[in-house]
């Protein structure tokens, strides 16, 4: 399934239910990519928090996740001249 992320709120909605789906609490997905729980607390809450884009990916790995960037027009990101 996709899901469109175009606010803060919806990325942190989504981590969350993942991580849930997963069966990890906040600290145990906080300590696998090295970042406190607070954080990702505020992370999901969409508080003030921010994590590198290494921890983003190490984080939508671990919770079965894969990132993916495409153009807003349905474009294949193939045919586009980056």
């Amino acid at each position: 399934m996709d899901f469109i992320v175009n606010t803060p709120a919806q990325l942190g909605e989504m981590l969350s239910s993942a991580r849930q789906a997963k069966g990890l609490t906040q600290a145990e997905a906080a300590a696998r990519i090295g970042v406190g729980q607070s954080r990702l607390s505020s992370l999901e809450t969409t508080r003030t928090a921010s994590l590198s884009l290494s921890q983003l990916l190490e984080l939508t790995a671990l919770y079965g996740l894969e990132l993916s960037v495409r153009t807003k027009d349905g474009r294949d990101a193939a045919d586009i001249d980056w």
